[in-house]
């Protein structure tokens, strides 16, 4: 079996886009929301400004990246070796969870058409359903 590359974490229901969002995306709708308490939107924000300053944001590089009509369905996958950004991600998970959003880890060697690349993370269009193959 070919030892997986990338790693997403993602909820389990279709974003209204169509797609399953990702971790960030509902870390991100809740604040907007106002959703959060003031412990967690301390932690939601202090761990933004750290992913901020630590990765490249892929619409930095390319605006249209996400673009649905340019790129339908196009998901970040962190690249398995970036484990200094993976490994904060627990604690968006318990964030996730304390609102009842239930999010997964997916991980898979070829997670759809690279669209986007860094030393980090690889944007795709997916294959099939959920972007998993």
């Amino acid at each position: 079996m070919e030892r997986a590359t990338y790693v997403r974490f993602e909820g389990t229901v279709r974003h209204p886009r169509g797609h399953f969002p990702g971790i960030f995306v509902l870390a991100n709708e809740l604040a907007a929301q106002g959703k959060l308490t003031v412990d967690q939107y301390r932690f939601w924000r202090s761990n933004n400004d750290w992913y901020d300053a630590n990765y490249t944001n892929p619409t930095s590089v390319d605006p249209e990246i996400y673009d649905r009509d340019v790129h339908p369905g196009a998901v970040a996958w962190f690249k398995v070796s970036a484990e200094h950004l993976i490994e904060r991600v627990g604690g968006y998970r318990e964030l996730l969870a304390a609102h009842g959003i239930e999010c997964r880890r997916l991980e898979s060697s070829s997670p759809g058409q690279v669209i986007y690349e860094d030393e980090n993370q690889v944007v795709v269009v997916p294959v099939g359903d959920s972007g998993t193959v």
